[in-house]
């Protein structure tokens, strides 16, 4: 039995382990001929992506800051069936990961990397088969290798030439590999930062344009004109001697607003082009909602001006946290619960706790009001439709 059907299998496979036959995809079998064994690498530049987005962006720093800050602060709950386990083990866990992180910032640094690459790993370090810490790894130091049906059946993580195999098997699951749909790979996922390319080149670009602009007088480029006798003109000596003066003068931050003096029919013409002329607020602005709307972030939320399509910010926020930060930490708390609770007998039901979360209190106050006022519904009815009322019960 391979190790993807194990991990999936249901309680009814699970009681007939003695078949003769096990369940298996047959189209699985088919991405085997592709790699014959050999490791699938990352068919991107992580650290380009790495370096020009999230370290040279500060849209898309402050987005994926956001997301990933935001889905580490979400508590989880713990059940085992109907009975809530706040001593779960798996939760004990995951609060001390490592001597050297927390719980946040273990789960921080697998959303950013997430985020960033469309893949995040994390490796279960086992003493005597029980796992006792745990380290997220660098997606681009990490490659798969697929085995003979096709999925994986070894990780290598590689460091400055030195090189660890983590081997997969039905009993021992080292690294958890949690990865974002891609529609033209079968073993990598797809970044959201990959999706935004194009805006962050954009955005950069306009960055840059900026720059250059201040580095030379906040003011566009103008022409020196020579107005002399007909016929005369600079010689390669003047206008070498006349370039570098005006180089060394009046090029720079320091140098904006010295006036120029000009002599022998010089005369200066500032270019009509502008930065309002070429669009260049407007190309920021639009570069950067579109880095927004890749990752799943309002615009509102990062302060771009212009932007509609929420009322308020109170409402973009509560947009954030349910169709960005709520699917992306309970993928992750379902992945977790999966991977590493076979190692404490079974799969916790892990939920996220909705209640501590303050940017949705005003929806959990509308919906105490509007429950609390249907009379025809009784107690345990109105406890029920709040989530208090499942029929599960604490430890």
């Amino acid at each position: 039995m391979t190790f993807w059907s194990q991990w999936f299998r249901s309680p009814q496979a699970a009681g007939r382990a003695g078949a003769p036959e096990t369940k298996a995809s047959r189209g699985a079998a088919l991405l085997a001929l592709t790699s014959a064994g050999q490791p699938v690498w990352t068919p991107r530049d992580y650290a380009a992506l790495a370096r020009e987005g999230f370290q040279g962006n500060a849209i898309v720093y402050r987005v994926v800051r956001m997301i990933a800050e935001a889905a580490a602060s979400v508590p989880w709950l713990y059940f085992e069936g109907r009975r809530e386990r706040p001593d779960h083990p798996l939760g004990h866990l995951l609060r001390a990961p490592n001597p050297l992180e927390g719980g946040a910032d273990l789960l921080e640094q697998l959303y950013g990397f997430l985020l960033v690459s469309g893949n995040a790993y994390a490796e279960a370090v086992r003493v005597d088969g029980i796992v006792q810490e745990i380290y997220a790894l660098r997606p681009d130091r990490m490659t798969l290798v697929p085995g003979a049906k096709g999925w994986p059946v070894a990780y290598e993580y590689s460091v400055e030439g030195r090189k660890i195999r983590y081997a997969v098997s039905d009993d021992e699951k080292p690294i958890l590999h949690v990865r974002l749909f891609h529609p033209l790979n079968d073993h990598y996922g797809f970044s959201p930062m990959e999706a935004a390319a194009a805006a962050i080149d954009v955005h950069n670009a306009a960055m840059g344009w900026n720059k250059a602009l201040l580095d030379n007088g906040a003011r566009p480029s103008g022409a020196l004109v020579y107005n002399g006798p007909p016929g005369v003109s600079l010689t390669a000596d003047q206008f070498e001697r006349l370039k570098s003066e005006l180089e060394d003068s009046f090029q720079g931050s320091t140098n904006a607003g010295r006036p120029l003096l000009l002599e022998g029919g010089l005369d200066w013409k500032a270019l009509s082009v502008t930065p309002r002329d070429m669009d260049f607020i407007e190309a920021k602005a639009a570069a950067a909602r579109d880095i927004a709307l890749a990752f799943g972030v309002p615009p509102v939320l990062i302060g771009l001006p212009g932007d509609s399509t929420y009322s308020n910010y109170s409402e973009a926020n509560r947009a954030f946290w349910r169709q960005c930060v709520l699917p992306l930490a309970q993928r992750m708390a379902a992945n977790i619960a999966r991977w590493l609770g076979p190692d404490f007998g079974t799969v916790p039901d892990i939920t996220l706790d909705l209640d501590a979360i303050a940017a949705l209190s005003e929806e959990r106050e509308a919906l105490w009001r509007r429950v609390g006022a249907a009379d025809f519904l009784s107690r345990d009815e109105k406890r029920a439709a709040t989530g208090y009322g499942d029929g599960r019960e604490e430890g």
